[in-house]
């Protein structure tokens, strides 16, 4: 009799699952099916062919896939390889506090490439993917111009507090804030365009908005002092460096696929304006399935003439973590880390530390979750190329979350007991 097991049933978005199969016929080709509805309805979809052994046994974490999304012994290869059967979808949790992703695994007993109709499988398990923990606090902030939604583990803390910053997304988007909180932080998740009563499009990054928010966060009886954490990542990566250039208040920096110079809007805090540097539109170019590249989009911070626009990362007065992707075809990211790691140098400052992956796109997310290689996205008349290809993608992510989770805790003051 087929049986299918998933362990743990229920766990963090970012936790591993073993999927193991047994009573097969020795030998037997099988296919293992996932299929996933976001909170919108939209439908992802994952399949994998493996062989039983001769025992009639399947186990994910020992034997290879041998045709499908993936080859070769991936154990959370069906839950990274889903892919949306809407053209441009990326991949979101809205709502982090009440429900899980539920991932349905079926098992058939043939190899099936294409939909497999009416054919029942011989086995069915669901998983749930939590972007939260049980006792896990979320607080709606709308206090001084700050729009945000902070997350707070359970118990008296103070936790190590971190502030949250996604890109040209907009809006408040929180499951990297929550699975943070889940794992011992206090953090932020900042809005700081396109909700609420903010500006509907990004038009210029005043500073002092974000020193606000950084204040708040410290502000709070849970949160320890003297000093918070920035994890970002796109436009929000641009934001955070200038945040740990001028912010005393910011303590540890990630900047995941981001820049090292002020791009497409200027920058303002206090007397300081910074300019952006000029882009060029005709560098765009347009791939076979229609999605724009931006790669070549923005002008060279090296160029002389652009100068004023970086950002001087020497006066940063905490350890940064560049995180890039070699294959992001939005950013010159890895680019853009070696030039602020250079600067740095220049000026005898060993705080930074760039962790590059081939294969990996723009949008790094925490791990296990699918590779978005390009969606639509705020305010442009085509989609927009991320990059990336699935299993390098999945391995940077597993590598890099768990090393972001490391710094902020070496770099954070913190109670170790908590994390």
């Amino acid at each position: 009799m087929f049986q299918l097991t998933v362990t743990p049933a229920s766990a963090l978005a970012d936790e591993p699952v073993h999927i193991q199969a047994t009573g097969l016929p020795p030998l037997q080709m099988v296919t293992l099916i996932a299929t996933m509805k976001d909170d919108k309805g939209n439908l992802y979809r994952s399949r994998a062919f493996y062989r039983a052994n001769e025992a009639g046994e399947l186990d994910l974490k020992r034997d290879p896939a041998v045709g499908g999304n993936y080859m070769g012994v991936h154990p959370m290869g069906l839950i990274w390889s889903l892919q949306s059967e809407r053209p441009f979808a990326r991949l979101i949790k809205r709502d982090v506090m009440n429900t899980p992703f539920w991932i349905t695994l079926d098992l058939y007993d043939s190899v099936y490439i294409q939909k497999v109709g009416e054919v029942q499988p011989k086995a069915t398990q669901v998983l749930q993917r939590w972007f939260s923990s049980p006792d896990l606090e979320r607080v709606p902030i709308r206090e001084g111009r700050v729009r945000a939604a902070l997350f707070l583990p359970p118990g008296e803390g103070p936790f190590p507090g971190l502030l949250d910053l996604l890109g040209g997304i907009g809006g408040l988007v929180e499951y990297r804030a929550s699975l943070l909180a889940a794992r011992g932080f206090a953090v932020l998740a900042l809005a700081y365009f396109a909700y609420d009563d903010l500006p509907n499009q990004l038009e210029e990054v005043d500073l002092e908005y974000f020193e606000e928010a950084a204040n708040l966060l410290l502000a709070h009886p849970k949160v320890q002092k003297p000093g918070i954490g920035v994890i970002s990542v796109s436009k929000g990566a641009e934001i955070g460096l200038a945040m740990a250039c001028y912010l005393k208040q910011v303590a540890a920096t990630v900047c995941i696929n981001g820049t090292n110079a002020i791009h497409e809007f200027p920058l303002r805090y206090k007397d300081l304006v910074i300019a952006p540097i000029p882009s060029y539109p005709e560098r765009m170019q347009v791939n076979v399935e229609g999605a724009v590249r931006i790669r070549h989009f923005k002008g060279d911070p090296r160029d002389e003439r652009n100068q004023q626009s970086v950002l001087p990362v020497e006066k940063a007065r905490g350890p940064i973590l560049f995180v890039v992707g070699e294959a992001d075809e939005c950013f010159n990211s890895k680019e853009y880390a070696e030039q602020a790691l250079e600067q740095l140098r220049r000026h005898g400052k060993s705080s930074g530390r760039m962790l590059a992956y081939p294969g990996a796109g723009h949008l790094l997310e925490p791990h296990y979750g699918p590779l978005c290689y390009m969606s639509w996205s705020r305010g442009l008349f085509l989609p927009m190329l991320w990059g990336g290809e699935p299993e390098g993608h999945a391995a940077a992510q597993e590598h890099s979350w768990q090393e972001i989770l490391k710094f902020f805790r070496q770099h954070l003051v913190l109670s170790r007991s908590t994390l």
